[in-house]
């Protein structure tokens, strides 16, 4: 029986592991007699079969039709995740893939997102999500200007954090090299480090102050800033691999996996589970316990990615519950650890992959 404070028995801990491990391997129904001959537990098919009873009664298994056989319920999982999962060892193969994404260069957040979301995705075999989320208090900490000619210059705004963006700026009239210099100077001085809400006319009557005769300048860059802060509140998810779903039974009902796709294009819905997740740990999120109702036969998994202690991004995946937990949870780990390492700069950190053993996390 169930132990006085809610906790399992060894015994049926075992058992529920042997079930769980079996069914996310064969996707089919679990009973006595194959856990007496493949999980070499040395108990009686008896014994086997009133654990298994007892289990269903506590809400660990589920019996889907009159079959002997059980399936693990989300409950089952949720305690399989939080309790009993081992350390995956990844092979060379994995291995080397993951460390050749810390050979991309490119300069974009999302394009690094975006390429590890697909190296999830054909790791795992499930579907790959990469997430920009909505940021709490979007601001430009740093301005630069790149003088083209007399009638214009490139705004370089760098967000608190760490992604640059860049705005043409066209004027009416004749600006010099000197102008636009000192505009970069005077935005650095009076605007840098606010947010949106807090560019408020007291800083723009500063701002056209601090140009002088060139405060004609100041309008159009305000509506630059604006946009680009307007472009940061966005927020987005992009997938990998969508069509990955479909060669897993969970999923056989096309008109379920429409709407299961329909609900991930809103995005809404995985863009607040990113941006209230927590940072230390990958997250899990089994069944039910996702917002989206078509969600409730998948588990979502993700990791948040930092830049300088700042969340800009998250990777993760799509499955179905009866998924390969121990070897998904250490994938995300190390690909979100790496890719934050890769984007502090860190290089004592970019070959991580190559030695000791990492405990996979849980949500």
């Amino acid at each position: 029986m169930s132990l006085n404070n809610g906790e399992l028995s060894e015994r049926k801990k075992l058992i529920l592991k042997a079930i769980i491990d079996a069914h996310i391997e064969n996707g089919e129904p679990v009973g006595s007699r194959y856990i007496m001959q493949n999980a070499q537990i040395a108990y009686s098919s008896a014994t086997i079969r009133n654990e298994m009873a007892e289990l269903e009664e506590l809400g660990y298994l589920e019996q889907p039709h009159t079959s002997a056989g059980r399936v693990p319920s989300e409950l089952g999982y949720r305690f399989y995740v939080d309790t009993m999962l081992s350390h995956y060892a990844m092979t060379q193969r994995e291995i080397a893939e993951l460390n050749n994404l810390m050979r991309v260069k490119q300069a974009e957040v999302d394009t690094i997102l975006e390429q590890a979301s697909k190296l999830a995705s054909a790791l795992t075999n499930y579907t790959g999500i990469s997430v920009k989320p909505k940021p709490t208090a979007a601001s430009i900490s740093r301005f630069e200007t790149v003088w083209v000619d007399s009638r214009s210059f490139i705004l370089v705004m760098v967000t608190s954090t760490g992604v640059a963006k860049s705005k043409f700026v066209r004027l009416g009239f004749d600006a010099s090299r000197e102008t636009a210099a000192r505009l970069a100077a005077a935005l650095n001085a009076n605007l840098a480090g606010l947010s949106a809400d807090q560019i408020t006319l007291p800083a723009i009557m500063r701002m056209e102050a601090a140009m002088g005769i060139d405060s004609v300048l100041v309008n159009p860059i305000i509506k630059c800033i604006y946009e680009t802060m307007s472009e940061l509140d966005d927020g987005d998810v992009r997938f990998e691999g969508i069509n990955r779903l479909l060669q897993y039974p969970e999923y056989a009902d096309i008109g379920r996996f429409k709407r299961l796709l329909g609900a991930l294009e809103e995005k809404q819905d995985i863009l607040d589970l990113v941006s209230g997740a927590r940072a230390d740990n990958v997250n899990i999120y089994i069944g039910s316990e996702n917002t989206v109702d078509v969600m409730q036969n998948s588990s979502l998994i993700f990791k948040t990615v930092h830049r300088r202690g700042h969340t800009v991004g998250a990777i993760g995946i799509i499955g179905p519950c009866r998924m390969d937990y121990s070897r998904v949870v250490t994938m995300i780990e190390h690909l979100a650890t790496q890719v934050s390492s890769m984007l502090d700069g860190d290089e004592s950190q970019t070959n991580l992959l190559n030695g000791g053993e990492h405990n996979a996390g849980k949500g």
